[in-house]
């Protein structure tokens, strides 16, 4: 009777110990992120978890095999590429009044450094006085590297970006640095001003 009171004990702690691991098992298979592995059912019910295979993917390159960048704009064979890649070294450079270093940069030197470094122009320092250094043009005749003024009150010259294309144009914003906007923003789209465009200045469209 003692014996098959053991054997009976023995049997109830193996069942205990087992379900235990079943217990513990599924705790830390719960820990597992559901992106990096795949569920499968084994037997009599038990979750597995298996490696997702990793799977390869092409990166994308725009026509002109130039990065897109941290810009997001897609450069084709018909950009300057120079121009672009430019704006880019200084795409996030917090505005700064007075300013015309990477520390800090306003509007109108943002402008004169672009075009001396892409063109090889060396505009004025103010953004009135670029007015001189350029040719009025239309805002339906826009075209990459032309200059963009704004006015707040609709004669004072106030801000000064350069065109790119598909209504974008690339500024040194009080509020967001150097970046890319678009011109038919309602903010933007109210204060334009005039245009223009230097006579060395070409593009391939």
């Amino acid at each position: 009777m003692v014996k098959v009171g053991k054997i009976f004990v023995t049997l109830f702690i193996t069942s205990v110990l087992l379900n235990s691991c079943n217990v513990v098992r599924n705790i830390f298979n719960t820990d597992l992120e559901d992106e990096d592995f795949y569920v499968t059912e084994d037997f009599e019910g038990q979750r597995t978890y298996r490696k997702t295979p990793s799977k390869k993917t092409n990166k994308a390159t725009s026509p002109s095999k130039t990065p897109n960048g941290k810009m997001g704009v897609t450069v084709t064979d018909k950009d300057n590429a120079k121009l672009y890649t430019e704006i880019e070294k200084w795409y996030g450079t917090p505005y700064k009044y007075g300013g015309c270093s990477t520390s800090g940069i306003d509007c109108s030197c943002f402008v004169m450094n672009i075009f001396s470094a892409v063109y090889g122009i060396d505009l004025s320092r103010r953004s009135s006085d670029m007015m001189k250094d350029i040719t009025i043009v239309s805002r339906d005749q826009l075209r990459e590297g032309d200059i963009i003024f704004f006015a707040n009150n609709k004669t004072d010259i106030s801000h000064v970006g350069i065109y790119l294309k598909e209504d974008m144009f690339a500024h040194s914003s009080s509020s967001k640095g150097v970046t890319i906007s678009k011109l038919s923003e309602k903010y933007w789209d109210t204060r334009f001003y005039k245009a223009g465009r230097h006579s060395k200045v070409t593009t391939k469209w």
